[in-house]
């Protein structure tokens, strides 16, 4: 598919593509649950990011041993006695830290976002924000593809657990652009579905909100600001701690616009998405165009990406599984 390409249909108002990309949407259903029948049963709402292209080719990043990307390295390089994957050095509860370049059109770079309500925003809820935070950002697909499964485990108290693979729920085109609007400017995550094709039924993606377009504004936390709202947040200790150029551009203010979209780069980023518009034209002036002439499946850079991972029922035929 790719990162599709944008059009656009008049002057006003002015917007700058910050970045360009592929987005792909999952849900994982419930503990114990084999399938997901309605958004009651769903645990979580993933997003994934690819950025592909933008203003600047080169993006700065946490460095590849911080968080979960350097705790699966480490045990990736760690085997015990049998040559098995030894998984007690994967610690992974420290946000991301450090810097490093990545070229995003010749490196493959990876933003696993968790959204906080399991669904998008509700796009008639215009002034009401949803909280979201990047679970891990990695240069490996086959990161992604773990985060992905499901698992079996015990606990002490409620027995024999396990939780299903996540469910492919839609894949498209994104853009993070600027949006001068009066004196402030503001930055836009907005994106358009390939998948499922249109024609399809889609009882998953209006349950959780994920609309065949979507425009929101998006606004990063700052980590080091109290914030004294209803939204909780993560652990401290698994906050982003970004360099000292992107601390500084955050300064005091308690959110502040994903300009750059660097930001995303670092596990422990907390942000807010404000729906804006199901209608990217008539808001932005602009229209977001995928690649794919016919939405079937061998099309699918999800699939041809992270292949039967996650199932593709509701991504292909728009039904819940």
């Amino acid at each position: 598919m790719g990162q599709g390409e944008e059009l656009k249909t008049r002057s006003e108002p002015k917007v700058e593509i910050q970045e360009r990309g592929e987005i792909f949407f999952f849900y994982r259903p419930k503990v114990n649950k084999e399938e997901a029948h309605s958004a009651d049963d769903v645990q979580r709402l993933y997003i994934v990011l690819q950025p592909e292209s933008g203003e600047r080719v080169v993006e700065e990043k946490q460095a590849p041993d911080s968080g979960k990307e350097g705790a699966k390295r480490e045990a990736a390089n760690s085997t015990d006695n049998g040559g098995n994957i030894n998984s007690s050095n994967e610690k992974g509860t420290e946000g991301g830290h450090g810097s490093e370049a990545i070229n995003i059109e010749k490196q493959p770079l990876l933003r696993f976002i968790v959204m906080g309500r399991k669904s998008l925003p509700d796009p008639s809820k215009k002034s009401q924000p949803y909280w979201g935070f990047v679970e891990m950002v990695t240069t490996r697909i086959e990161d992604v593809k773990t985060a992905l499964e499901g698992e079996e485990y015990d606990t002490a108290t409620r027995g024999h657990r396990r939780q299903s693979s996540a469910r492919a729920l839609g894949e498209g085109v994104y853009r993070i652009l600027r949006h001068a609007s009066g004196r402030k400017m503001h930055t836009h995550l907005i994106y358009k579905l390939e998948f499922p094709p249109e024609g399809e039924s889609s009882e998953p993606q209006e349950s959780l909100n994920v609309e065949r377009e979507g425009s929101f504004v998006i606004q990063i936390k700052n980590p080091d600001q109290h914030c004294t709202s209803q939204f909780r947040g993560i652990q401290k200790k698994r906050r982003a701690a970004f360099p000292a150029n992107l601390q500084g551009q955050l300064g005091k203010l308690k959110f502040a616009p994903a300009d750059p979209p660097d930001f995303l780069n670092y596990e422990g980023c907390e942000f807010l998405l404000i729906s804006a518009s199901d209608d990217i034209d008539e808001e932005l002036g602009l229209e977001l165009k995928t690649e794919g002439e016919a939405a079937e499946a061998d099309c699918s850079d999800l699939i041809k990406t992270f292949g039967e991972t996650a199932t593709t029922a509701p991504l292909l035929r728009g039904t819940w599984a």
